[in-house]
């Protein structure tokens, strides 16, 4: 087993928090705040995942979460979402320091797949072009498939995201080492052709220590589900010292 001999960053999703306060007209909880609260305790990093229909983090967030950054300058802003629907407007706004592109549909649930070569290249290019201009780095949302690393560095992407739910359904099963070996594998593969390696979605403090000692090189880890329900009985402060606690294996 293969062990990382540097810091991989927690970059803490807080949809889940606007979720909970677009259940009501009372503005609480406050995603800034929470984004706050997340940064002040160590993490490195805050994701959005602003969708068109704002079920969760609406457009009047993005700026006030940019502003908040503006304070915190060696942590980093991740804006994750469909190309193709309304996340340029934003990255033309505000220019995080990521952004991370989902191929999503509109009503989705949650991400569920990550982009496929050739299929989606013409129409990725552009945009990455684009993001990558204004100074954005860019990292695409893509299944731990080894063959696809060398298609996505080369339309331009800085990074990929490798899309971890299997691995977290297999987590305590016998198929756990055989999904494990994948993510390997497609980390192994990222590396070669230069791309930078991004994970997430379903990852928790159980799963997180074996994944992150296996998968070589792995730079940022993206948490917002499992992290929000630890934090409810925890708080954030000592969440986000659990998960980089997990973090350093």
């Amino acid at each position: 087993m293969t062990t990382q001999t540097h810091r991989v960053a927690l970059s803490v999703n807080i949809n889940k928090v606007a979720l909970l306060r677009n259940s009501r007209h009372l503005g609480i909880p406050s995603v800034t705040r929470a984004a706050e609260l997340c940064l002040q305790a160590g993490a490195q990093g805050i994701t959005i995942h602003p969708r068109p229909d704002e079920r969760h983090i609406r457009a009047s967030d993005v700026p006030e979460l940019h502003a908040l950054m503006q304070a915190w300058p060696d942590r980093e802003f991740n804006i994750e979402g469909n190309p193709f629907h309304n996340l340029i407007q934003h990255v033309r706004a505000v220019r995080p320091h990521q952004v991370t592109f989902v191929p999503d549909s509109e009503g989705q649930f949650t991400s569920d797949h990550g982009w496929t070569f050739p299929q989606d290249a013409a129409r990725l290019k552009p945009l990455i072009d684009e993001c990558k201009a204004l100074g954005v780095r860019v990292s695409l949302f893509m299944d731990p498939v080894p063959e696809q690393m060398a298609a996505a560095q080369a339309v331009g992407a800085d990074r990929v995201e490798l899309y971890t739910e299997p691995y977290a359904a297999s987590f305590g099963t016998p198929e756990h080492a055989v999904q494990l070996q994948r993510y390997a594998d497609a980390a192994a593969a990222a590396l070669q052709v230069g791309l930078g390696l991004n994970a997430g979605h379903d990852l928790n403090r159980e799963n997180l220590p074996a994944f992150v000692a296996q998968v070589t090189g792995l730079q940022e880890v993206s948490i917002g589900h499992a992290f929000m329900a630890d934090a409810l009985e925890m708080g954030y402060d000592a969440t986000v010292k659990a998960y980089l606690k997990a973090l350093a294996g």
